[in-house]
């Protein structure tokens, strides 16, 4: 019998793109609050700004030595060097980053020129090299030595890499400047500028718009803005304008869903600087793609025209942003070009809205769900046109956290906190049960702190507070956030998306196989509690629950106190010192350890895990209650836990706070053994 064979799926190439852009939007965009600061100390103290100021500005003499001032070094060093970092930290971590701006200082000094574009390589490149470097020595150095030889290969190599990108990338990178500024040069002279809008308008309704704008419209515009003062380039893409007449248009000429959502739709385009949040109405009718189109050449040639520009990138595209980066001798061109785009994208829209015949209604939402296709994930503001309420389970969590697009099965889960420690470890081990009484049990629900997060998962489940901290390193999962550990009534939501998407995809017996192969893959940065079995082994004599860490009784009063009698039971155990307990208040600052069901777990932050010595829970139980941020708790968890010790006792605390009698018979607990005994450790 011929043997069929499945031809893998081709990536298209605006897939290959939009990674590319994505990879290049994530070096510049965590630093565009350097090249706003850079712009707004550009647009005050140069020689043509607000607040002329020579020592800042860099312009004139002091004492007869040519002042240097803050314009010049930070774009010609600070904003390189930070792009070069980023670059490095994306593709290896910190260490990565440290030879990225070594990289980078290289061609900074080779070219003389603001390196953009070379730190956009040289710190890829440092990260990427650096890690193939390490990988031969992996395992292979004597102990003691790993810092010695990870400094020196560091060291070494940054100064070779410094020196290729003085001699080789340099020239290399400032030839390609020259000639991409000569080519913008020849658009504006010769009028033809305005023709960009034909490719930039249908790339941001594709997302493509990142490797256009921020690969090069934002190097460019940084080094036209040094020479000049502004630069054109930075509105070809962030001109609010062209959006917003095609949302006036749907306001005033639209139906159904598209015409009642069109004006708050308006507001977060224009005000807030979300471009996205007009894409589903291009792509529901795509000859309204001709409307920002025609709008974006007209704002265009409107800059050229007033010769009007921005001293740095506005991003987001806000008009607030646009005119608080907006040159000082330039506010009346770029106002008429905002306005003159949104008339003319307004009236181009209007007339193909009144001449063509379309059902707005019906294909809202079907737009949306294309535009989230093709940007590889949910939209943040999907839920502003076609409402919060819709979809599956997994469209309810995206109103309520967000959510990529699941690809496949549900087969690993990931719990994560600040410290990955005490509240996730409690929160996953509720999940898991829950998955498993649901007739999963090869489905992975493991814990880990949003540090150690890899896009790897398939699930994510974050507290409310922590979620937009998290989706950054998990883009492609599924976001659930949640507010109440112990019973949040997403859980049942995930259950129910492992049930679909289990049942429908797998659909077969061989699923659990499946899964218990993929489980296997799982990253280990984080291992659940199920998976602590030899740690539960070694729990008896590590006695990491000791019946001298029960109180039954508390004397504390107020929450920060709890905090300090829980953390005292630990110092006195040996388990932690004293910046252990400063850290659990500084956690429970940034994100309540509440948990629900009158329990809270206090533990120190992710950066605190140098502090503690070894793993131990404390118990406090406060028959009155204790007010803990506007919640009545009677039940404090001191944590300290290294290498998942304790994940077994909080385990057993999770089952306990998840079934009612058991928490009566804790309330009603009247010696330290009982309550020992109700968390399946008891001590001689």
């Amino acid at each position: 019998m011929a043997t069929e064979t499945v031809a893998k799926p081709r990536t298209s190439a605006r897939v290959h793109v939009q990674k590319f852009g994505t990879f290049l939007s994530g070096m510049i965009m965590p630093n565009i609050g350097a090249f706003i600061a850079w712009g707004i100390i550009t647009a005050l103290f140069i020689e043509k700004g607000w607040l002329p100021v020579p020592q800042l500005g860099g312009f004139g003499e002091t004492d007869g030595k040519p002042n240097i001032g803050l314009v010049g070094p930070m774009i010609t060093y600070l904003l390189p060097l930070l792009i070069g970092y980023t670059g490095g930290k994306m593709v290896y971590d910190v260490r990565g980053g440290v030879v990225g701006a070594i990289g980078t200082m290289g061609v900074i000094v080779g070219a003389g020129i603001p390196m953009f574009i070379g730190a956009m390589i040289m710190g890829p490149l440092g990260g990427w090299t650096m890690k193939k470097i390490d990988m031969l020595w992996d395992g292979k150095i004597r102990p003691g030595f790993e810092m010695l030889v990870n400094n020196f290969s560091a060291g070494i190599w940054g100064a070779l890499l410094a020196l290729l990108g003085f001699y080789g990338i340099s020239p290399l990178v400032t030839a390609f400047s020259t000639a991409a500024g000569n080519f913008v040069q020849f658009l504006v002279h010769n009028g033809l500028l305005p023709l960009t809008s034909i490719f930039i308008e249908p790339a941001k309704v594709l997302f493509l718009n990142n490797a256009i704008n921020h690969g090069v419209l934002t190097p460019l515009g940084v080094q036209q803005s040094l020479e000049q003062g502004k630069s054109i380039l930075f509105l070809l893409e962030a001109n609010p304008g062209p959006g917003l007449g095609l949302l006036l248009a749907y306001a005033f000429f639209g139906r159904g869903a598209a015409k009642a959502s069109a004006p708050g739709a308006a507001i977060i385009q224009f005000l807030g600087g979300i471009h996205e949040i007009y894409f589903p109405y291009v792509l529901m009718r795509p000859l309204l793609i001709l409307g920002t189109i025609a709008g974006g050449m007209t704002g265009i040639a409107t800059l050229a025209i007033t010769n009007s520009g921005l001293v740095a990138p506005a991003a987001p595209g806000s008009i607030f942003a646009v005119l608080a980066q907006t040159s000082r001798d330039s506010y009346f061109g770029v106002i008429l070009s905002v306005v003159l785009a949104a008339a003319v994208s307004f009236l181009v829209s209007s007339v193909i809205l009144r001449t063509t015949k379309h059902s707005d209604e019906a294909d809202l939402g079907d737009a949306t769900a294309r535009m989230e296709a093709m940007k590889g994930k949910k939209s943040s503001v999907a839920s502003t046109l076609t409402g919060a309420g819709a979809g599956t389970a997994a469209g309810a969590a995206a109103s309520r956290g967000g959510v990529g697009v699941l690809a496949g099965p549900v087969r690993n889960v990931v719990f994560a906190c600040d410290a990955g420690m005490g509240s996730s470890a409690m929160g996953a081990s509720v999940l898991r049960n829950k998955i498993k009484a649901a007739g999963f049990p090869d489905v992975k629900v493991t814990n880990a702190s949003i540090a150690n997060l890899t896009d790897s998962y398939d699930v994510v489940v974050t507290h409310q507070d922590l979620t937009e901290r998290a989706k950054p390193a998990t883009s492609s999962a599924v976001h659930y956030s949640v507010d109440n550990f112990m019973s949040s009534p997403r859980y049942d939501e995930i259950v129910e998306l492992v049930r679909e998407s289990n049942t429908e995809r797998d659909g077969s017996a061989d699923a659990g196989a499946t899964h218990g192969a993929h489980a296997a893959e799982a990253p280990v940065d984080a291992a659940p509690a199920a998976a602590a079995g030899t740690a539960a082994s070694t729990a008896g004599t590590s006695e990491i629950l000791a019946r001298e860490s029960v109180v039954l009784t508390g004397s504390a009063t107020t929450r920060d106190a709890a905090i300090d009698e829980a953390g005292r039971l630990l110092l006195a155990r040996g388990a932690v010192d004293e910046g252990y307990i400063a850290a659990m208040h500084e956690r429970e600052e940034s994100v309540s350890t509440y948990m629900g069901s009158f329990l809270a777990i206090p533990h120190g932050t992710n950066a605190a895990k140098d502090h503690i010595r070894k793993s131990a829970v404390s118990v406090i139980r406060y028959p009155e209650g204790i007010d803990w941020n506007g919640k009545e708790v009677k039940f404090v968890v001191g944590v300290a836990g290294i290498n998942n010790e304790h994940l077994h006792i909080l385990s057993s605390i999770a089952k306990v706070f998840t079934n009612k009698d058991q928490v009566a018979r804790l309330e009603a607990a009247t010696s330290e053994d009982e309550v020992l005994e109700l968390f399946g450790k008891v001590n001689a």
